[in-house]
């Protein structure tokens, strides 16, 4: 299987660059998995498509503020870090540019010595561990100096740091959304569970790897980057009762996704507990535990368009992406979603 076989054309202006004003106003594509079928809704018309008895499985995690512009100290050189996860206590991994001035020992200072930070290793792909000196809370002075880690292929500024939340994050962890929750209102999960459709949460803490492109042409050759996952005991036996029950697990984004594939076992039962998950999946795969997604659209030659070929085809999903693009439809985290059931 190569990675070209997953390559599309998509013209620049339907990469989604801002929010819409109403998260539940995205358009939303169905597509039936097994006879490639497409219909096209908006997106709050999602409820007419989970049954009572069914159970929406959501993440949790909530997007930090990751992005840090400083300066390395005794110079006026810009220095910018990105953090992308906590190893201990005040150290971070991080990606760091320009790398070439940031060798073990350097000293950057961020907003005017509030944070200071010490390259105290360099790690995989030219990552560096970072130990932040501070007085006071990190997270606060992160939400006072850091800015959203958006993609990218987003150019714009973000004029509400909460527009790249999804209205349900809760644990701080993540350098990236998980972006098909984006479309969800108070209003609409409210609605949902009116009629009978379980919510659960599961936390994955989103990495960037998730924008990292295949560098392979043969796909089971892409090493898959590792994210933290947890799944609670009352979360677990929620969605292992629905399934018994006959009602469908439907997972909201690939990241949900990957962690309820992650934890499951053979039977395709869930097991509670907290871990770090490799998991790639592209065709081939068979799943275990999931039976519908909730998704964005992807971009060519990813992971993610891989995963939403595995569970609905590559030929109906290369599809439902030229009728989209033909639809003009919105594109990559701000855009558009598709139910594939």
């Amino acid at each position: 299987m190569k990675t070209s076989d997953f390559n599309y054309e998509l013209p620049q202006e339907l990469i989604a660059q801002d929010p819409l004003e109403d998260r539940s106003s995205s358009r939303l594509m169905t597509l039936d998995k097994n006879t490639g079928a497409l219909e096209h809704h908006i997106f709050r018309e999602i409820v007419e498509y989970l049954n009572p008895g069914d159970c929406l499985v959501i993440n949790n995690t909530k997007v930090i503020p990751a992005r840090l512009y400083g300066s390395k100290e005794g110079t006026e050189a810009k220095i910018e870090v990105l953090l992308l996860k906590r190893k201990e206590n005040n150290i971070w991994e991080t990606l760091v540019k320009p790398g070439k001035k940031c060798k073990v020992g350097t000293r950057i200072s961020f907003g005017d010595g509030i944070l200071t930070g010490e390259v105290v290793d360099v790690v995989d792909e030219g990552n560096r561990l970072i130990r932040f000196s501070y007085e006071g809370v990190f997270e606060e002075i992160l939400d006072q100096l850091g800015q959203m880690p958006l993609p990218p292929y987003i150019t714009h500024q973000l004029k509400d740091k909460n527009r790249y939340q999804t209205v349900y994050a809760r644990y701080d962890g993540s350098a990236a959304a998980p972006t098909a929750g984006l479309h969800f209102t108070p209003k609409l999960l409210s609605q949902i569970r009116e009629k009978g459709v379980n919510i659960a949460e599961v936390t994955l803490h989103v990495g960037l790897g998730t924008f990292r492109p295949v560098k392979v042409e043969d796909v089971t050759k892409h090493h898959m980057h590792s994210e933290f996952y947890v799944i609670e005991e009352s979360q677990a036996e929620l969605i292992n009762k629905t399934r018994s029950s006959g009602g469908r697990i439907i997972s909201v984004g690939t990241t949900s996704c990957r962690t309820l594939e992650s934890a499951s076992d053979e039977n395709g039962v869930l097991h509670a507990g907290s871990g770090w998950t490799e998991i790639f999946i592209y065709p081939g795969y068979r799943f275990k535990l999931i039976d519908a997604l909730i998704t964005n659209f992807h971009l060519p030659e990813s992971t993610l368009l891989m995963l939403v070929s595995a569970l609905a085809g590559k030929e109906h999903i290369m599809a439902a992406y030229e009728e989209a693009v033909k639809d003009h439809y919105r594109f990559f985290s701000f855009g558009d979603a598709m139910f594939i059931h």
